[in-house]
């Protein structure tokens, strides 16, 4: 059967429009392509923004990180592969509870990415004063902001960063990330341009201030390169009161999540509190140095402590099936008085093997002397056995009546033993720790 010749037009017409529309598609946007499937040009800048990617590839990437960047061709970054065998940390602590310490630990290890406190810009920003409020609806907005940011983090967004640190980082670029010089991956290269020497090998230790000195602003985007090249990131927090705060990031299957949560006897925590943040603990001092407590004195500061504590121990000990190889818990009196075999543990439970440059950090920063805690208050170096009990010196008799008191049942469950007497109190012959094995969940 013969067609038309109208018919042969409109069949011609069709396969051009079809043509064009094809050609259209394949050169508006090349580089969605290109990007989609990693097969950038050599010696080429690709401007990959996520308008430009899919929702998959967008979820891979913030537009901070992603638009405007070429990886740097000394990175290796790491396959897909391997996401699997990553490991996210995160140190559940309090302030003053040993949670430097402990993150230590993990930033002396070459293939973790470690960061100190990135919440603190959250809750500058958002509660400048939430340490002060209990309002459930201040909380909420604390804790959603913070399981947002610690999501992207853990996937080396660090982009997401950005948006709470004031002033706004320019061109990726700040000096004002808090306390950068307390993590080894954002003061060595790539992301430090000034290769430090042996000399230098204690920075991140005792005086933080010499990594910005001699790293100058910190690059965001090389920070996030960085992240990606490691086996794992780790990262301290006092900012999250509750394990049960971060069940929804536990139970996300795309970030490997494990909880240590981090504890200490609440008079210890109380002592150095006391000796750090005179301002706020002013009170507490008076009453120290006169015997007499006023009558105006804030004694939240402490049960909030103590509140906070025993909700989510009990969580984590009750053994949820959402925290089944997810939790550990961590009291900062063992690992003072057994660092190495207590790293080892937690290292066990993390998947993680046990550097020797781990091991080498412990040796030289246990057996420090008490004179330079005083000196530094936010030191690493100290006899840490020592220095796990020492508030049985700092706190009067009244002090830690009160406070075993308001704090008893965390007390119990954590193996923590009271005092009635002054010679009780001061004779360190015995150990008010007992010995307590807390088994991860498994």
């Amino acid at each position: 059967m013969l067609c038309s010749w109208k018919s042969m037009v409109l069949l011609a017409l069709a396969s051009i429009a079809i043509q064009y529309t094809a050609i259209r598609t394949f050169s508006s946007k090349p580089l969605n392509i290109l990007c989609s499937v990693g097969l950038i040009p050599t010696g080429q800048t690709v401007n990959c923004s996520l308008k430009e990617l899919t929702p998959d590839q967008a979820e891979r990437g913030s537009n901070e990180t992603l638009a405007n960047t070429r990886p740097s061709p000394n990175l290796s970054l790491p396959s897909k592969g391997d996401a699997h065998e990553r490991t996210h940390i995160l140190i559940l602590a309090t302030t003053r509870s040993g949670s430097s310490f402990v993150g230590q630990l993990f930033n002396q290890h070459p293939e973790v990415f470690y960061l100190f406190e990135p919440l603190y810009h959250v809750q500058s920003v958002l509660l400048p004063r939430l340490a002060q409020s209990r309002n459930l609806a201040e909380r909420r907005l604390m804790m959603g902001a913070a399981r947002d940011l610690l999501r992207s983090l853990y996937h080396c967004h660090l982009g997401s960063l950005e948006s709470y640190i004031r002033p706004h980082p320019a061109n990726h670029s700040t000096d004002k990330l808090f306390r950068r010089g307390a993590s080894r991956s954002l003061c060595s290269p790539p992301v430090c341009e000034v290769p430090l020497g042996p000399e230098d090998q204690g920075l991140v230790l005792t005086d933080e201030g010499e990594c910005v000195k001699k790293c100058g602003p910190l690059n965001v985007t090389l920070a996030a390169d960085a992240c990606r090249t490691m086996r794992h990131t780790a990262i301290k927090t006092v900012r999250i009161p509750q394990v049960s705060d971060l069940k929804a990031l536990i139970e996300d299957p795309k970030l490997n999540l494990k909880v240590v949560q981090l504890v200490r006897d609440p008079r210890g925590i109380l002592a150095s509190r006391i000796e750090t943040f005179r301002d706020t603990y002013r009170l507490w001092r008076l009453w120290r140095a006169t015997g007499r407590r006023p009558h105006n004195l804030d004694l939240g500061q402490i049960n909030t402590v103590c509140d906070d504590f025993l909700k989510s121990v009990s969580t984590g000990l009750s053994k949820p099936a959402w925290l089944r190889g997810r939790y550990m818990l961590l009291r900062y009196e063992d690992v003072a008085r057994f660092p190495l075999q207590k790293t080892r543990e937690l290292y066990n439970f993390l998947g993680l093997d046990l550097d020797q440059s781990v091991k080498d950090w412990i040796i030289n920063n246990t057996r420090g002397s008490s004179d330079q805690s005083s000196r530094h208050k936010f030191t690493t170096v100290r006899d840490s056995a020592a220095n796990a009990e020492n508030w049985r010196v700092k706190l009067s008799l009244d002090m830690v009546t009160y406070t075993q008191n308001a704090c008893q049942p965390l007390l119990q469950l954590l193996g923590y033993r009271t005092v009635f007497h002054s010679r009780e109190l001061r004779n360190f012959s015995r150990s008010l720790v007992e010995d307590r094995m807390f088994l991860p969940f498994l």
